[in-house]
């Protein structure tokens, strides 16, 4: 392994109902994956975001971020705690910090984010960034919804996005 290179560590979530791909760097939690997608869309992700990587598969670097995860998918935990490494533009890093302030059990619309950060122009724009959001359930986009609180599209697909709002009822 070359010095320079740097270690994106990974884990399967799987609790027989979430099965979930995570990676972390030594920053914080870098990636959740979508509900039962396979391995290579972290892979994919990786590659993209972090371009001099080494991917190590390690269960105790991953273990404080399963732990809060399943804790939460379990119904005992409403905040994070576990530290992030968000990687993304300037603008999708001010989108996803509004989306880290939408409360357990509340949601919000595209263009509520767009208001928050003095951008009303750029609802669409919102909606790009928390698409590409690369942290799905601790960096809360399933709590999105439309301009008169229609469904939109959520990477982990409408089902996940179902699941993770009943959770939170």
């Amino acid at each position: 392994m070359a010095a320079d290179k740097e270690i994106v560590y990974w884990s399967l979530l799987d609790n027989g109902t979430w099965r979930l791909h995570m990676a972390a760097t030594d920053k914080g939690l870098c990636y959740v994956g979508s509900q039962g997608a396979p391995w290579e869309e972290l892979g994919e992700w990786v590659r993209k975001r972090i371009p001099n990587h080494e991917v190590v598969e390690d269960e105790h670097v991953m273990e404080p971020y399963k732990n809060e995860l399943l804790e939460y998918l379990e119904g005992r935990r409403r905040e994070f705690s576990i530290p992030l490494d968000l990687r993304g533009t300037e603008f999708q890093h001010l989108v996803w910090d509004e989306l880290l302030k939408v409360p357990f059990g509340e949601s919000a619309t595209y263009t509520d984010i767009a208001e928050r950060i003095q951008r009303p122009d750029a609802v669409r724009a919102v909606g790009t960034a928390i698409g590409a959001n690369p942290v799905l359930i601790p960096v809360p986009c399933h709590r999105m919804f439309g301009k008169h609180g229609e469904w939109r599209g959520y990477r982990g697909g409408l089902k996940m996005k179902k699941q993770l709002l009943e959770l939170e009822k």
